[in-house]
């Protein structure tokens, strides 16, 4: 999924939604975002972090 994607499906979301990704102890809440730049033909990534006050 590219940015672009993620944020026309977020754009169709309630704005009073709390963002959760999946990993494997469960469901965590998002609590930042990050840009990681890559090279060499390699794109971009962006890392999402979870909240870690839960």
């Amino acid at each position: 999924m590219t940015v672009e994607q993620l944020i026309r499906a977020l754009l169709e979301m309630p704005r009073e939604a709390v963002v959760l990704y999946e990993g494997d102890a469960g469901y965590a809440r998002v609590g930042g975002i990050d840009l990681q730049r890559n090279g060499n033909g390699v794109p971009d990534e962006v890392i999402l972090s979870p909240d870690m006050s839960e």
